[in-house]
C-alpha cells in the first residue's frame, strides 16, 4: 500500500506550484509523441526516428505487472538503456513541482508530484 505525505517548505519565499492530475500531465507532456491514447500515434510520432511505444502496453509488456519505479525513472531520465530515443526528453531536468513523500513498506522516497500523478495515468491506461 502506497501513502503519499506532503512535505513542508522550509524556504519562505517557497514557490507552491498549481496541482495538476495525471491526464492534463500526460496531454501536456507525451501526447504529442505517444497520442491521446497512449498507443505512440501523437502527430510528432512519424517525424521521429523511432516510433514512440504504447504506454498502454507497459504492464503486458513486463508480464503484467506494472513498473511503476521503473516507468518513473524512465520519464524521470535516471533510467534509460541505448534502446531509447534521444527525442524523449529528460523530465527530471525541469521542475516537476511540489515534492511528496511516498512511503511503502516503511520506506519515504520524495517523488516530484507531477512525476507521481503521471505515473499514476499511465498505470490506469493499461490494456
Amino acid at each position: 500500500m502506497r501513502s503519499y505525505f506532503l512535505l513542508a517548505a522550509l524556504a519562505v519565499t517557497a514557490c507552491v506550484q498549481e496541482p495538476v492530475d495525471g491526464r492534463t500531465a500526460y496531454e501536456a507532456d507525451c501526447a504529442v509523441c505517444h497520442g491521446d491514447s497512449g498507443k505512440g500515434d501523437g502527430p510528432a510520432a512519424r517525424s521521429l526516428d523511432k516510433e514512440p511505444p504504447d504506454l498502454t502496453q507497459i504492464a503486458a509488456r513486463n508480464g503484467g505487472i506494472f513498473p511503476r519505479t521503473q516507468v518513473m525513472s524512465t520519464i524521470d531520465g535516471l533510467d534509460r538503456g541505448a534502446h531509447f530515443s534521444t527525442a524523449m526528453p529528460e523530465f527530471g531536468a525541469g521542475d516537476m513541482g511540489d515534492t511528496i513523500v511516498v512511503e511503502e513498506d516503511g520506506l519515504g522516497t520524495p517523488v516530484p508530484m507531477r512525476l507521481l500523478v503521471l505515473t499514476d495515468y499511465l498505470e490506469s491506461i493499461q490494456q
